[in-house]
């Protein structure tokens, strides 16, 4: 089945009968493919409210407000070199030292294809830091950098002109430009992950919810192809909802948050 308009994709996130689709179970301790045996994200009953906790738990010892801070000083001091400071300050938040495995082992984080190369960048980063730490960096790693980059289309965007992602870029960016109603329209408009995936235990059927399609329901969004930052913050399904809903929206908003403030 697939899912495109909001009220089904809510009723799906919240009916505990639709859980991720199985990962397996029987990788090499250290791997990828146990890690992802591991994590909250594709942990389903118990697992997942005990994995989700600890995760949840490592957050709440971290202030959004630092980290955006943090993510403006470096992108400042970077000259607006930005790739790999939302993970780099995420690293220091966390009190891990070295970070440089992440992008190998996030490559196939929410797909599963893993390899030498990622199976050893697991383990460099669990021989650093525990399994919640591990897991917020994989999963803050590609999402947030991807938001920022969807963002940075619109930079220039102009209530009277039309959506400007073909030639936008943070050079001709507008002074003053509110990076929290960009990121906000952002996520609705182009969210950096495009669908999620969860299976009817009932049936066995696999149901995949289009983000991009249902975040643009003209029954919920008017003018839902339009790229308007002035919406405000408005329902959209990119940081999940019910059951299984983004432990981090805070603070990834606020890691995107200071990389724009740094950018434009």
């Amino acid at each position: 089945m697939h899912v495109t308009r909001h009220a089904e994709a809510r009723t799906v996130l919240t009916d505990t009968r639709y859980v991720p689709p199985p990962v397996p179970q029987d990788g090499r301790e250290g791997t990828l493919a146990w890690l992802r045996a591991q994590v909250s994200r594709f942990s389903t009953g118990d697992a997942h409210a005990r994995r989700r906790r600890a995760v949840v738990e490592r957050l709440a010892a971290i202030d959004p407000a630092d980290l955006r801070s943090a993510a403006r000083a470096m992108t400042l001091e970077r000259d607006g070199e930005w790739r790999g400071i939302p993970t780099q300050v995420l690293e220091a938040a966390l009190g891990i030292k070295d970070t440089a495995a992440v992008p190998a082992a996030a490559s196939g984080y929410l797909t599963g294809e893993a390899g030498p190369e990622a199976d050893a960048a697991v383990a460099a980063l669990l021989d650093q830091a525990d399994l919640p730490a591990v897991t917020l960096l994989l999963q803050a790693h590609a999402a947030t950098e991807g938001l920022i980059d969807n963002a940075l289309k619109h930079a220039t965007w102009d209530g009277d002109q039309p959506d400007p992602r073909s030639s936008a870029t943070p050079r001709s960016a507008p002074t003053g430009i509110d990076v929290e109603a960009l990121l906000h329209e952002t996520l609705r408009h182009d969210p950096p992950l495009k669908a999620t995936r969860r299976l009817d235990t009932r049936t066995g059927d696999e149901v995949t919810i289009d983000l991009v399609a249902v975040n643009r329901d003209p029954d919920v969004f008017p003018d839902p192809d339009r790229f308007d930052p002035t919406r405000g913050p408005v329902p959209h399904m990119t940081f999940g909802h019910g059951v299984r809903p983004c432990p981090a929206p805070d603070h990834a908003l606020a890691l995107a948050a200071g990389v724009l403030e740094g950018l434009l």
